[in-house]
């Protein structure tokens, strides 16, 4: 695919609802990602068609992103036994950081997020869950 095509094909994913977007992935890249978010899978499209045309990240942006390690996950910068409280439905939650993960009553989860998520019974972003972002 030549430049003039993936910016022809790029422009083609701008009208494209989820459901195309996703069949679009699967005839290029077989079963496409779990994700709900038409925005997000089409720049995930995108970024796929022109890496495999023009080569992807440069060996040293490669390196340097290996060296960067693993993700934190969100809400650790405040420290084992940093306290999260929030009013929920009527109800104060809390939720303590410690080495392991977030823990809410008697379990401990990987994320911030899925505390939240737990919490609200819905899917929810921990950090802005507890305020820790501008909604």
């Amino acid at each position: 695919m030549n430049s003039e095509d993936v910016e022809v094909a790029v422009l083609a994913l701008t009208e494209m609802d989820l459901e195309a977007l996703r069949e679009a992935w699967r005839r290029c890249f077989g079963a496409p990602p779990r994700l709900r978010s038409a925005p997000i899978l089409r720049q995930l499209i995108a970024w796929r068609l022109q890496a495999n045309a023009h080569g992807g990240l440069d060996p040293e942006t490669k390196r340097l992103l290996a060296r960067s390690g693993p993700v934190e996950a969100e809400g650790r910068h405040l420290g084992i036994g940093a306290v999260l409280t929030r009013n929920w439905k009527g109800r104060e939650v809390r939720v303590t950081v410690e080495a392991d993960g977030f823990r809410w009553g008697d379990e401990v989860f990987p994320s911030l997020s899925a505390a939240a998520t737990a919490i609200a019974g819905s899917r929810w972003n921990g950090p802005r869950f507890f305020g820790l972002r501008d909604s």
